[in-house]
């Protein structure tokens, strides 16, 4: 599951209620400087550690350009130890020229940046010198749980990011406003990148959707006209490289409909993509009931798995 809110009392409650309905995950992205900015993810995941037992923690998007690699390491460690191994981090890029600028890190620099540093994070969580000299290296401590390390899954958008999460040999975490005929032309390249370099395609397949699931016909009408308004925008406020990616239906890239019809939805991606991970992302709409929220996602969490 994936939040909404910032607040870490009020994301806390969620992560628990999540747990308590059988969610397996529970998921924040990482953005910055806008309204609603999540700068740091791990840091709001570690008071929802506290708070939980079960439900794994996970990032859709840590964004590894603008982080030295050595303390990126040793922040999700500490994670991975505060929740006695429950973290899936999901690893991206950025793609905002502005974020970019603001951190002083060239835009051509992005993906080599990211690999290096994902390379050096690797390297210090099996123990591997990260300093020092002779008799006195210097490793990282403490280590995560989860050996060798935990799950790294990377967010992709566009040919160059899916070939390089395919050089990887890693997990492709699917954008959330892609249609499923463009998912499958990604998984397509993909599994051709990670065959080209040798490696074994990743059995996980997780996708992000837009979720919503309720028996009110009219309520499911207005979540309808809201996300294609909300679509809209985004097409007119995104680069040409971005709104052309964005499906003219909502129906393309969300689960909007009844317990039966979004179960059929949820069958429909499991048989022609192998989804083996829906990452259901709340509804972002200004307004709207915060019971009728809730309410969705426990029917979502009742469905047959």
């Amino acid at each position: 599951m994936a939040p909404i809110g910032r607040n870490a009392a009020e994301l806390v409650r969620q992560a628990e209620r999540a747990e308590g309905w059988g969610y397996e995950s529970f998921w924040l992205p990482e953005n910055h400087f806008g309204e609603g900015a999540i700068p740091d993810p791990l840091m709001l995941l570690a008071a929802v550690a506290g708070a939980t037992r079960t439900i794994r923690l996970a990032t859709t998007s840590f964004l590894l350009p603008l982080r030295h690699p050595i303390q990126a390491a040793e922040q999700v460690a500490v994670l991975d130890q505060l929740s006695n191994g429950r973290v899936i981090l999901g690893v991206g890029r950025g793609f905002q020229p502005a974020m970019f600028d603001a951190f002083n890190i060239p835009p051509k620099q992005k993906r080599a940046r990211f690999e290096a540093c994902l390379r050096q994070m690797c390297d210090a969580w099996v123990g591997a010198s990260i300093g020092g000299a002779g008799d006195d290296p210097i490793r990282l401590s403490p280590l995560p749980v989860q050996r060798p390390h935990p799950p790294v899954w990377v967010a992709a958008f566009g040919p160059k990011a899916l070939a390089q999460a395919g050089g990887l040999g890693l997990p492709y975490l699917a954008s959330p406003m892609e249609s499923r005929q463009t998912l499958e032309a990604n998984y397509a390249l993909h599994r051709q990148a990670c065959a080209e370099n040798g490696h074994n395609v990743p059995a996980e397949v997780p996708i992000m959707r837009t979720v919503f699931v309720s028996n009110d016909k009219r309520e499911l009408e207005r979540v309808r006209d809201l996300l294609e308004r909300q679509a809209g925008e985004t097409r007119r406020q995104a680069s040409t490289a971005i709104a052309r990616r964005v499906p003219d239906r909502v129906d393309d890239w969300a689960l909007i409909g009844s317990p039966l019809q979004v179960g059929e939805g949820i069958a429909e991606y499991r048989e022609t993509l192998g989804m083996t991970h829906l990452v259901a992302t709340r509804l972002r709409i200004s307004g709207f009931q915060d019971s009728a929220l809730e309410l969705s996602l426990q029917l979502l969490a009742e469905l047959p798995r």
